[in-house]
């Protein structure tokens, strides 16, 4: 999830959805309310730790946050020169995550209904709009990174939307991308704070969806999904000459990376 959140045009709820996690990861977070908060008040700390074990599931964030945090430090650079060198190989990697995700959520849905159609229908037409937006020219001030994690973090747990190239349109993908690498722990502890207020709120609404309108809103994330497809096409498009030599080992990767969501989907998918 790391890995994919720092790429723009992917999305790290895409890499939940694959492995399996994602209904857990949504419903997780939304049942941090926060209410070991009051016997603290009251000095009542056996009363505090119970209800603190009791709302954080420690088992699942302790190695989550883990893994995400060495991607964030590890792989940024990583990821960025594959993106700069190999820009068409990697997009084409990314472009056959996607599809990929798009088919296995296709299958969790039972029956295919005109309800399904349109909520797929608006998804894709939305994120087609909003992928095809222009980056706007923003300060660096702490309130708009503040401000911008808590905008992020929403589309980082949304498969098919990412929080990466919503950054990269409100013009702080670059300046958060180089605080990570210089370690500027303001920004860096300014642009997390706002992550998690954002996080804890719009989870609170994904998983009221999830719970009572599963297949509706699968079908949204579908369509989500299928009009980001845009990000990665236009990238390949853009760096490779358009004849069989250029898009031959485009076509071959995007299968590779088609073959091993199948593969880890038919691995992971207990986990769900």
């Amino acid at each position: 999830m790391g890995s994919a959140d720092i790429v723009p045009g992917v999305s790290g709820g895409t890499i939940a959805l694959i492995t399996g996690i994602y209904a857990h990861l949504v419903e997780a977070i939304s049942n941090i309310k926060f209410g070991f908060v009051k016997p603290l008040f009251k000095g009542d700390l056996k009363g505090f730790k119970q209800q603190f074990l009791n709302e954080i599931d420690f088992k699942f964030f302790i190695p989550l946050i883990l893994g995400i945090g060495v991607a964030f430090l590890t792989l940024a650079k990583v990821v960025t020169y594959c993106m700069d060198v190999h820009t068409a190989l990697t997009y084409s990697f990314f472009l056959g995550l996607i599809i990929a995700s798009a088919v296995i959520l296709f299958k969790k849905i039972d029956k295919i209904n005109f309800k399904h159609l349109l909520c797929a229908l608006i998804g894709c037409i939305l994120t087609y709009i909003f992928v095809s937006l222009n980056p706007i020219a923003a300060n660096h001030s702490l309130l708009v990174i503040f401000i911008s994690g808590m905008i992020a973090i929403c589309a980082m747990i949304l498969p098919g939307i990412s929080g990466s190239f919503l950054l990269l349109l409100l013009g702080q993908y670059k300046y958060m991308l180089n605080a990570l690498h210089q370690l500027h722990f303001s920004e860096i502890i300014v642009f997390v704070i706002g992550a998690i207020i954002g996080i804890l709120g719009f989870s609170k609404i994904l998983n009221y969806l999830l719970k009572n309108y599963e297949e509706l809103t699968m079908a949204f994330l579908i369509g989500v999904m299928l009009g980001s497809l845009k990000v990665p096409a236009v990238e390949i498009v853009n760096s490779v000459s358009m004849n069989i030599s250029g898009l031959l080992p485009c076509l071959i990767v995007a299968i590779i990376a088609f073959a091993l969501i199948f593969i880890l989907e038919t691995r992971f998918d207990y986990i769900d």
